[in-house]
């Protein structure tokens, strides 16, 4: 095997770049990785956004899919001027989301299992610790029998707290307070992660500011960090979030392929072949 493409979480993938670097007996090539791993994703609040789609934006972002995205929202760095009136937006939007059986309810159905299901749990408890709950914080008991979990919003939360740093990949999502702008972008890229993130500002510069600053692989500007688009997006982070190898992108598909450069001095062979192909060999 010549080349590997992994799709799941940090550990995991850290875990294959460590073997794949490790020759076997017989081995005469490099093994090449492609490695889609984790986010801890925010999206910046900016003072001067408009708040009614940045609501709408994270609330969408933190709960689809019941935060089973790598791309998710589950940070959302507010500044303090709008800190109050965000939250109070957010408190009413989060709690118009149903939680159910997919297939009847689609804003919000279980998360995967019963493992993945304590483990969001537990998060939320230590979330409980390290900031105050506006939305949720415990099992969706009225959704029936499943594992469903209330989409939880806990603010005030620290910007080094462990529900600010560590991969829920589940509904929490952690709001933290910012002095100004500078202190947003620096809090946006104090995690080991760079997959996703979002600003919503009205400012040109500070958006152009955000493209240069803020260290995401997908950068969203006035809309959701979530929902990238084969052929306009390309999706992959950088840091431990992956290799940053931009799935969905026209250089995708050359990441399996070898390139084969060939020179020639014209004039020692016959007539080229115009219906030659190019060469490449595949992975095995």
């Amino acid at each position: 095997m010549r080349f590997i493409a992994f799709t799941g979480s940090k550990e995991v993938g850290l875990d294959i770049n460590l073997r794949a670097a490790t020759p076997r007996a017989g081995q005469k090539w490099i093994k090449r990785t492609v490695l889609e791993m984790g986010g801890k994703d925010s999206i910046i609040v900016d003072s001067d956004a408009n708040l009614d789609a940045a609501v709408e934006g994270v609330a969408q972002a933190a709960f689809g899919f019941s935060g089973q995205k790598c791309s998710a929202c589950s940070r959302a760095i507010i500044d303090e001027k709008i800190y109050d009136v965000f939250i109070e937006r957010l408190r009413d939007r989060v709690a118009q989301i149903t939680v159910g059986d997919p297939a009847t309810n689609p804003p919000m159905g279980p998360v995967v299992s019963d493992k993945a299901y304590k483990s969001i749990l537990q998060y939320i408890e230590i979330g409980k610790k390290e900031g105050r709950v506006i939305n949720g914080g415990g099992p969706a008991k009225e959704a029936g029998d499943g594992y469903f979990i209330q989409p939880t919003v806990i603010a005030d939360v620290a910007p080094n707290a462990r529900i600010a740093q560590e991969e829920i990949f589940g509904p929490v999502l952690a709001v933290i307070k910012s002095r100004n702008y500078d202190e947003a972008l620096q809090i946006a890229n104090n995690t080991e992660f760079g997959l996703t993130g979002a600003v919503y500002s009205t400012s040109r510069e500070k958006l152009e500011r955000a493209r240069n600053e803020f260290y995401v692989g997908n950068l969203y500007f006035n809309r959701k960090c979530t929902g990238a688009m084969v052929g306009a997006h390309p999706f992959g982070g950088f840091n431990m979030s992956g290799t940053d190898s931009k799935a969905g992108g026209p250089d995708y598909l050359l990441l399996f392929t070898q390139a084969k450069s060939v020179a020639e001095k014209v004039g020692e062979a016959g007539p080229l072949n115009h219906n030659m192909t190019t060469q490449t060999e595949p992975s095995r």
